[in-house]
């Protein structure tokens, strides 16, 4: 990696993260925008905003900057082709922001990036083959095979959020047309919708109370009444959870890997999330996968994505290596 800093950014359904980080992945400056209902002309602006603020609290010391994001990212033109959960569709992502920052921009993925990061100096150190899933609005996945990053044939691989787990289940969300998929049963989104179900039917429940206080019954709200002990709020996750593990089963039936990783805003949950999911993991992959396999949470937390896109920066300006580079 060359000497200096990037800046990576995360950009998410609901939030966008950006931060200046060195070539140890170590991050000195970070900025955050709500990203809720903006369309994509106010969220290319936002996230212009978002860099140069971090830029200036750098100093100006910045070599590129990368982005990850929620969509299907062509990686022969750097073109973002679709977002399930962002305004964005056929926009050349990198080719835009290049001449609005004045720098070279590095475009991927957000789960490609958060597997990056994992793999690079995180949980998946080490590991030849690795699952990442990031949970938020959305679920994400990465892989790791071979000891190296899987983007597919056109940069579409590994959309594991759109594995289908019941076929009869809720609409997914945003573009995709199926219904069933982890996404829609097992992300943020999921856990928001379940712990609300559950306020009303327990209305003397932790949930029920922060329901009627008007409270957002979001994942933050949850996490924190289960790890006070909220039964109601602990059993929203472990559905979670559960759902969690039914598709982790067939990554590891299909890849063989050596570890999971599970980012994003819900890991926030820790165990109350990750051991449900390793008990049906233990019950129904197959042998001797199942007792190999190590589900574990990221290293880097809800920063995963955000660290993830400035490695990705990093290694653009080092040479070539499959990611498109878009100079200023």
């Amino acid at each position: 990696m060359p000497a200096g800093r990037t800046i990576g950014v995360d950009l998410g359904g609901t939030k966008l993260l950006a931060g200046a980080v060195d070539a140890g992945l170590g991050v000195h400056h970070r900025a955050q925008r709500n990203v809720v209902g903006l369309d994509q002309s106010a969220l290319l602006e936002t996230a212009v905003d978002a860099v140069q603020e971090v830029c200036e609290s750098a100093g100006g010391e910045v070599a590129g900057v990368g982005f990850g994001i929620p969509c299907l990212i062509d990686q022969r033109t750097g073109t973002a082709v679709i977002a399930v959960n962002l305004p964005l569709a056929d926009i050349a992502f990198g080719d835009v922001m290049a001449e609005r920052l004045g720098r070279p921009v590095f475009v991927d993925n957000d789960a490609n990036v958060t597997a990056l990061a994992e793999h690079r100096a995180g949980a998946a150190r080490g590991a030849s083959e690795a699952v990442v899933l990031t949970i938020g609005t959305g679920i994400g996945g990465g892989l790791i095979l071979h000891g190296q990053l899987y983007r597919g044939a056109i940069g579409a691989a590994a959309e594991l959020g759109h594995t289908v787990i019941d076929m009869h289940g809720p609409q997914c969300q945003g573009n995709c047309p199926n219904r069933g998929c982890v996404e829609s049963l097992a992300s943020g989104t999921a856990l928001a919708r379940e712990a609300l179900l559950i306020a009303e039917q327990r209305p003397g429940s932790g949930l029920g109370r922060a329901l009627r206080e008007g409270r957002e019954l979001a994942g933050p709200v949850v996490t924190e009444l289960a790890h006070d002990g909220d039964r109601a709020a602990i059993d929203a996750i472990e559905l979670i959870g559960t759902r969690l593990g039914v598709a982790i089963t067939s990554f590891v039936n299909i890849f063989n890997p050596q570890v999971v990783v599970i980012g994003g805003g819900v890991i926030a949950a820790g165990e109350l999330l990750l051991a449900p999911a390793r008990a049906v993991v233990a019950r129904c992959a197959l042998s001797p996968s199942r007792e190999m396999v190590r589900i574990v949470a990221a290293r880097f937390g809800a920063e995963a994505g955000m660290i993830g896109a400035a490695a990705l920066a990093f290694d653009g300006l080092a040479g070539p290596g499959g990611v498109r580079v878009t100079q200023a």
